[in-house]
C-alpha cells in the first residue's frame, strides 16, 4: 500500500483540528507542562492522527480501485499497475488520488461520472489539491458503499461532498410501509434534536414528507418560508433546506435532507445534479435498511406467493402486479402476475388473456384520464395506499366503450402491489338501493345538507311527528329538543357518530308531539361523503316501533331465555347506570344566580359499566356568592365514583366557611391524601362575586377555564396547584377575572378535549375554535360542544358555563 507521499494526496487538517492544535500551542508553558496540559495536548494530536488517517484510508480505497482498473485494461500486475499511475500523475501533474478518480469515472459511466463530468467541463484549470468535486463524490460513494449502516452513510456525505458545499447537517430518512418516516442516519444535528425525530407518523407534514408525496426534490430559500417542521428547525430556521427522494427502480426508499445555515439562493445545475446523485448513493443503503420489513427481494417470488395466496380468497375482483424495469434499472410498466377468479374484465375478455400481460398493454387507456396507472406509480413508489370510492372510469380498453364507476383500492405489499378492482353499473347501485327500502319498511325518509342548512322530509315523517306537511321539518341537531329528556345521552351519542365520526348509526328515543302523544322511534342515518371524503349530508329515516311486543311479559320470557351469564351482564349494566344517576344526575334544571346565566352538563362514559370520577357542582351560597366547581378523581370504577362523591360534598360543606378557592382546595387536598386507597385528582375552584362581576378561582393540576369574550376565545392564565392527594399538604395560587356583561365562562373535564393521537395543547385549539362559534343560547352552546368534541378516550365528561347577563 502506497503511504500518501507516495499517492501524492494531500492530507487536509480540518479547521477544528487547526483551531484546537493553535490552542494548544499558544498555551502558556506552566499550564502545557502540567499534568492536564500534556493530557489535553495528547488528546488533540491523537485526533488528528485519527482525522488524517480517516482521509488516508479513504482516498488508498479510490487509489486500489483505480490500480484495478489499470491491472484489468493493461493486463498487467499489480505493482506495474502502480507505477504506470505515479507516471501518469507526474505527466499530468496531478495529484494521485485526482487522477484515480478520473480513470475511475472513465470506466463506470454511471451517474457519478456524468455528475463530475460537468463539473470539470465548466472548470478551466484543475485545482491542485485533490478536494475538486470529482474525488469528493467518489470520496463519498467510497465512504457509503463501505459504511456498515445509515449513520455511517450520513457522516460521509456530509464530511466528503456537503460540507465543501456550505452545508452544515444531513439527515437520511426511511419510508416505512405504514407512510411514517424514520430517521435512518444523521450528521450536523444534536443528539437530542436526532431523537426528538426519530420517527415521524404518517400523516405528519414535513419537508421530507413533502418530497417523498410528490416524488420529487424540493428546494427552499429558508425553512421558515415553507411552513413546514423538520428536524433542526430550532437550529437553523432561516436556512436552506432540501429534501430528495431516494429511490431505484421506480420505489422510493427515503429522503435525502440537507441543510444550509443561512439562506439559500437559486442553486447552479451542477450543484442541482451532485446532491441527486448523492440521493441516489442513499438509495443502496436505504434498500437494505428496509429489507427486514420486506422479508423478500423486491422481485422475489416470495411476495407474489403470499400474495396470490391471499388474493384468491377475497370476495372482490384483484391483480397482483409486479414492477417492470427497463434497461437502465428504471420502472415501465407493471406486469399483472395473477388475476384471482372473482376478477370481471370490462372488455369481456377471459382472465387468461390478462394474466401475465403488462399492465398498459392489457388496459392502455388507464394513463389517461383515468389516472389507474399513476396511482398504482405512486402506490409502489411511495407505499402509502391508495382508495377512491365510485372512481370514473371513461375507457380502459381501447375500441370498448364503457362508461362505469369502480371502488379502486391499491396498496404494496413487499415488492408487489394488489389492485382491487370492483366495477359498479348503474343497474346494480339501483338494485342496491331497492333491497335497502325494502329492508326498512314503514319509515318516513329524510335528507338533510349540511351546507345549505335544508332538511327535506316525505309525507310519513311529517305525520310521524304530527306536524303538517306545510311545516318546518326538524334538524338533527334540535332532535333532543322534542324527545323524552331522559334519552338525551343516546340521541347525543347518536349525533357524535353520524356528524363527527361520519358513521351510520341508529338510536332509539321517545318523540313527544305536539298533541301530547309519546312514540317509540327508532332512528337511523347514514353520513354521505364527497369526493374529497368531506360530510355534506346526512340520509336516513325514523320508524315507529311502538307496536311491537315490549310488555313485562314479553320481556319475562326474553329473560327466562337469557344464558346465565347475560343475565349477570345485564344486571352490572343496570346498576352502572343507576349509580351515575345517582351521582350525576341528568337534570338539566338551570341554575337561578342573579345577574347569571348558568348551565351545566354531564356525559358518562359511552362503556356504560365504566364508572367514572368525574364531579362539578354549582350552588348558590348564603353569602350570595356562586360556588362554581368540576373535577376528575383518577381511575374509574366504584372506588373512583365513592370518592368523588366524598370530594364533591366535602367541597360544598366547606364552602360555607366563606374561604376564598385557595383555601378550600387546600383543605379538599388534606380530604383526599387521607382517604382510602391514596385517592389522587384535579379540580378547578371558582368563587363568584355577582355584585363586581369578578371571579377568583383555583386550580389543582386541572386544564384553566376557558373566557369566552364577544368573538374570541382562550383560556385563563396558568396558575400553579398541585393536583389534590399527592403531597400531605399543599398551598394553591389564587387569580382573579373581571367579567364582563356577554362573557362566558367555561369549566370542563378533559374527557371533552383528549385524544389518543394528539397532544392536549391540539384538542385544547379545536375547542377554542369551537366555543367562538356563537350560540344563541348557553344551553345550545354547551350542547354544540359536547356533540362536536372530537374526544375519543371513552371518559366522562362535565361541563360547567356561566353567561354574564
Amino acid at each position: 500500500m502506497n503511504s500518501p507521499e507516495e499517492t501524492g494526496a494531500d492530507v487536509p487538517e480540518s479547521p477544528e483540528g487547526t483551531a484546537a492544535a493553535g490552542r494548544a500551542d499558544d498555551l502558556p508553558d506552566v499550564v502545557r507542562t502540567s499534568p492536564v496540559g500534556r493530557l489535553a495536548a495528547t488528546v488533540e494530536r491523537l485526533r488528528r492522527e485519527v482525522r488524517a488517517a480517516q482521509v488516508e484510508a479513504d482516498g488508498r480505497a479510490l487509489i486500489e480501485l483505480a490500480k484495478g482498473i489499470l491491472v484489468e485494461r493493461l493486463g498487467c500486475g499489480p505493482a506495474q499497475a502502480a507505477r504506470q499511475l505515479t507516471e501518469l500523475a507526474e505527466q499530468a501533474k496531478v495529484p494521485q488520488l485526482q487522477l484515480a478518480v478520473e480513470i475511475i469515472n472513465q470506466a463506470a459511466h454511471d451517474r457519478l461520472s456524468e455528475v463530475t463530468s460537468t463539473f470539470l467541463s465548466a472548470t478551466a484549470e484543475h485545482p491542485s489539491k485533490g478536494d475538486v468535486p470529482a474525488v469528493r463524490l467518489r470520496a463519498a460513494e467510497s465512504g457509503a458503499l463501505a459504511a456498515g449502516d445509515t449513520q455511517a452513510v450520513a457522516d460521509s456525505l456530509l464530511q466528503h461532498a456537503l460540507t465543501p458545499l456550505g452545508a452544515v447537517a444531513v439527515a437520511i430518512w426511511a419510508a416505512d410501509a405504514d407512510g411514517s418516516l424514520s430517521l435512518a442516519g444523521s450528521a450536523g444535528f444534536s443528539a437530542a434534536e436526532a431523537h426528538r425525530w426519530r420517527y415521524v407518523p404518517p400523516g405528519v407534514a414535513t419537508m421530507a414528507r413533502r418530497a417523498l408525496t410528490d416524488r420529487t426534490a424540493r428546494w427552499a430559500d429558508s425553512l421558515a418560508d415553507t411552513g413546514l417542521p423538520s428536524i433542526g428547525h430550532a437550529e437553523h430556521p432561516d436556512g436552506g433546506r432540501v429534501a430528495v427522494p431516494a429511490g431505484s427502480g421506480g420505489r422510493i426508499h427515503g429522503v435525502l435532507e440537507i441543510a444550509w445555515p443561512s439562506v439559500l439562493g437559486p442553486q447552479p445545475p451542477q450543484v442541482v445534479r451532485q446532491v441527486e446523485a448523492l440521493a441516489e448513493l442513499c438509495s443502496h443503503t436505504l434498500e437494505t435498511h428496509a429489507l427486514p420489513n420486506d422479508c423478500h427481494d423486491v422481485r422475489g417470488t416470495a411476495d407474489v406467493r403470499e400474495l396470490t395466496d391471499l388474493v384468491d380468497g377475497l370476495h372482490d375482483p384483484a391483480l397482483v402486479l409486479v414492477p417492470q424495469l427497463d434497461g437502465q434499472g428504471r420502472l415501465a410498466d407493471f406486469r399483472i402476475r395473477h388475476v384471482n377468479g372473482r376478477f370481471l374484465d370490462p372488455a369481456g375478455r377471459p382472465r387468461g388473456t390478462v394474466h401475465g400481460a403488462l399492465l398498459l398493454e392489457a388496459y392502455p387507456l388507464a394513463a389517461g384520464e383515468s389516472g389507474l396507472f399513476q396511482c398504482v406509480e405512486r402506490v409502489y413508489a411511495t407505499g402509502e395506499p391508495f382508495r377512491a370510492r365510485r372512481m370514473d372510469l371513461t375507457a380502459l380498453v381501447d375500441q370498448v366503450p364503457l362508461s362505469a364507476v369502480a371502488d379502486i383500492n391499491i396498496s404494496r405489499h413487499g415488492g408487489c402491489v394488489l389492485l382491487i378492482w370492483r366495477i359498479e353499473d348503474e343497474t346494480a347501485r339501483l338494485a342496491s338501493l331497492l333491497q335497502h327500502a325494502q329492508r326498512l319498511g314503514r319509515i318516513g325518509g329524510f335528507e338533510e345538507n349540511l351546507l345549505t342548512g335544508e332538511t327535506v322530509w316525505n309525507e310519513t315523517l311529517f305525520d310521524l311527528y304530527g306536524r303538517s306537511p306545510s311545516g318546518t321539518p326538524v334538524p338533527l341537531e334540535e332532535l333532543a329538543a322534542h324527545a323524552h329528556p331522559d334519552d338525551a345521552v343516546a340521541i347525543g351519542r347518536f349525533l357524535r357518530t353520524v356528524l363527527h365520526h361520519r358513521r351510520p348509526a341508529s338510536a332509539a328515543f321517545r318523540l313527544q308531539r305536539p298533541d301530547g302523544v309519546t312514540r317509540h322511534i327508532r332512528v337511523v342515518a347514514e353520513p354521505v361523503l364527497d369526493a374529497d371524503d368531506r360530510l355534506f349530508a346526512v340520509r336516513g329515516a325514523y320508524q315507529d316501533i311502538s307496536a311491537q311486543h315490549w310488555t313485562e311479559v314479553a320481556l319475562a320470557v326474553t329473560r327466562d331465555q337469557l344464558a346465565h351469564t347475560e343475565q349477570q351482564a345485564h344486571e352490572r349494566n343496570r346498576l352502572t347506570l343507576q349509580l351515575q344517576h345517582a351521582i350525576m344526575p341528568p337534570d338539566r334544571t338551570p341554575l337561578r344566580a342573579p345577574g347569571l346565566d348558568v348551565a351545566v352538563r354531564y356525559r358518562p362514559a359511552e362503556t356504560e359499566q365504566l364508572v367514572g370520577g368525574d364531579w362539578y357542582d354549582a350552588v348558590v351560597l348564603s353569602s350570595g356568592l356562586v360556588l362554581l366547581c368540576v373535577g376528575d378523581v383518577a381511575g374509574h370504577g366504584i372506588e373512583a365514583a365513592t370518592s368523588m362523591v366524598v370530594l364533591r360534598n366535602a367541597l360544598r360543606g366547606l364552602a360555607v366557611t366563606g374561604a376564598g378557592p385557595g383555601q378550600l382546595l387546600s383543605w379538599l387536598n388534606i380530604v383526599a391524601h387521607h382517604l382510602t386507597g391514596g385517592v389522587t385528582a384535579t379540580a378547578v375552584c371558582g368563587i363568584y362575586d355577582p355584585r363586581r362581576r369578578v371571579l377568583r378561582w383555583a386550580r389543582a393540576g386541572h386544564l384553566p377555564p376557558v373566557l369566552v369574550r364577544d368573538a374570541d376565545a382562550g383560556p385563563l392564565p396558568l396558575i400553579k396547584g398541585i393536583l389534590l392527594g399527592a403531597v400531605p399538604e399543599a398551598t394553591f395560587e389564587e387569580d382573579e377575572v373581571q367579567l364582563e356583561v356577554h362573557d362566558t365562562l367555561l369549566m370542563y373535564t378533559d374527557g371533552l378535549i383528549e385524544r389518543r393521537d394528539r397532544s392536549v395543547e391540539v384538542s385544547l385549539r379545536q375547542l377554542l375554535s369551537a366555543a367562538r362559534t356563537t350560540s344563541g343560547t348557553l344551553d345550545h352552546q354547551l350542547d354544540r360542544l359536547l356533540t362536536y368534541s372530537r374526544s375519543d378516550t371513552d371518559d366522562d365528561t362535565c361541563i360547567v358555563g356561566i353567561r354574564v347577563e
